[in-house]
C-alpha cells in the first residue's frame, strides 16, 4: 500500500562531507589579519623611507653655506622626482628649508641668535642661478643707486626675463615683473644699471641724466653704453648719441 497522507517521509542519510542545510561554516579571520598586518608594514616602511629621504636632503644642504640654493633636480640621486618634491615640501612646512620658487629652496641662515630668513639678494641670486633667469633691480632702484633720484623704493620689486610672479621670504613679499628685453641689456654690469635708470626716467629726463652720469663713468663704460644703443629704443639711442658726440 502507498504511504498514508499526512505521514512524514523519512529523510535519507546525509552524504559524507555534505554541508548541513541551514548552517554556515565560520569564516576564517586569518586572511584579514594577514592583510592588515601587511598594510601596516607597508605604511611603516613608506614612512621610514620618507624620514630617511628628508634626512638625506638635509645632509646635502648642510654641505652648502647658509643661504645657498638647493634644487630638486640636484637631489634626484636620492629618489624619484615625486618623492624628492614631497620631502622638500615637508621640510619647507617645518621651516627647515625656505621655498623661493618651484623646485628651488634655500637653507635658513644660522646666527648666534637662531635661524633667520636669507636676505632678498641671496634669494634672488639663488633663483636666477637655478632657473636660468635674468633678475635685476628696477629702474627706480637703479636711479636711486646712481644718485639720479632721492626716491627710495618701498616695496621689493625686481625685473625678470621670466614670468611675473610673487615669492614669499618669511614675512616679506618680493615681486618679480617681466621686463622688455632691452631693459635687461648688460643686466649684471654697471652699464645695465644705467640703462634701467634711464628707462625709468623716460624720454623727457634721459638726456639731462646722461649729462650728469657721463663725467662719473669711465670712457670704457660709456663706450659700452654707446655700443649697446642698437639694442635700445630710438628715443634712448638718440639721447645717448647726443651726449656722446656733443
Amino acid at each position: 500500500m502507498g504511504a498514508l497522507r499526512g505521514t512524514p517521509r523519512r529523510r535519507g542519510r546525509a552524504r559524507p562531507g555534505a554541508r548541513p542545510q541551514g548552517k554556515s561554516f565560520p569564516k576564517s579571520s586569518f586572511v584579514p589579519v594577514l592583510l592588515v598586518g601587511c598594510q601596516k608594514s607597508e605604511h611603516n616602511s613608506a614612512r621610514s623611507g620618507d624620514v630617511r629621504l628628508t634626512e638625506q636632503i638635509m645632509a646635502v644642504a648642510a654641505e652648502h653655506p647658509d643661504g645657498a640654493p638647493l634644487s630638486a633636480k640636484t637631489l634626484l640621486h636620492l629618489g624619484n622626482r615625486a618623492a624628492v618634491d614631497q620631502a622638500l615640501s615637508r621640510l619647507a612646512q617645518r621651516q627647515q628649508l625656505l621655498r623661493v620658487g618651484r623646485g628651488v629652496y634655500l637653507r635658513p641662515v644660522t646666527t648666534r641668535f637662531g635661524a633667520r630668513t636669507p636676505s632678498v639678494e641671496q634669494a634672488i641670486a639663488a633663483l636666477a642661478t637655478q632657473r636660468g633667469e635674468i633678475i635685476v633691480s628696477t629702474g627706480a632702484a637703479a636711479a636711486n643707486a646712481l644718485g639720479l633720484t632721492t626716491q627710495v623704493p618701498v616695496r621689493s620689486v625686481y625685473l625678470t626675463s621670466g614670468r611675473s610672479r610673487q615669492i614669499q621670504l618669511g614675512a616679506q613679499i618680493v615681486e618679480l615683473r617681466r621686463a622688455p628685453r632691452w631693459q635687461l641689456v648688460l643686466a649684471n654690469r654697471p652699464v645695465g644699471e644705467v640703462v634701467r635708470a634711464l628707462a625709468w626716467l623716460g624720454p623727457e629726463k634721459a638726456e639731462t641724466a646722461l649729462k650728469t652720469l657721463k663725467p662719473k663713468m669711465s670712457p670704457d663704460a660709456f663706450g659700452e653704453l654707446v655700443a649697446a644703443t642698437q639694442q635700445l629704443p630710438t628715443w634712448l639711442a638718440q639721447a645717448i648719441g647726443k651726449t656722446a658726440y656733443s
